[in-house]
């Protein structure tokens, strides 16, 4: 408060700039769980027919929309073609088809819209990464912003406007 009573916002004067990365990275689609590891005899030995038939009676279509996220959570060997007929068959169905767990998936996209996100509008600024959010923030995603700030802003911080760890600052010389 000034000696008039009136609240000054002081974060606001500041001229920080607060980046959430968990907003401003988030995957444009829902990623949807797809384990093969069910379509397994004794849920570990592929079965061509069997998997084939089983594959040829899944209703992609109730994943309309999603980014199909396809692995095998058991430690079965699985051929090669096996991934390519999920992807054929699952392809015109859905948005996107990739390999890997769904939190694998969702790591991979965020750092993908961060290579396209433009880095130039941080520059001369204070940059403040928010630390806290409802989703994990993938590690690599820390790292990437950090170096891609570096090159533009003047500082990064890291945490919350009322309390943050200052990471890096720009050379004064």
């Amino acid at each position: 408060m000034t000696e008039t009573g009136t609240i000054v916002n002081k974060v606001a004067k500041s001229g920080l700039v607060t980046i959430d990365l968990e907003k401003l990275f988030q995957p444009s689609a829902p990623i949807v769980d797809f384990d093969i590891k069910p379509f397994l005899f004794m849920e570990l030995l592929l079965k061509e027919k069997d998997f084939r038939e089983s594959i040829d009676a899944y209703d992609f279509g109730a994943h309309r929309g999603s980014i199909l996220a396809v692995h095998c959570s058991s430690d079965a060997i699985i051929p090669e073609w096996a991934w390519m007929l999920v992807a054929a068959k699952a392809d015109a169905h859905v948005m996107d088809v990739q390999f890997g767990s769904p939190i694998q998936i969702h790591d991979r996209l965020m750092l993908s819209l961060a290579e396209t996100h433009d880095w130039s509008q941080y520059d001369g600024r204070k940059v403040l990464v928010k630390g806290c959010g409802d989703e994990p923030i993938p590690s690599a995603l820390y790292l990437y912003a950090t170096r891609k700030l570096m090159v533009h802003a003047d500082r990064v911080m890291y945490g919350e406007a009322c309390s943050f760890v200052p990471v890096w600052r720009r050379s004064q010389s």
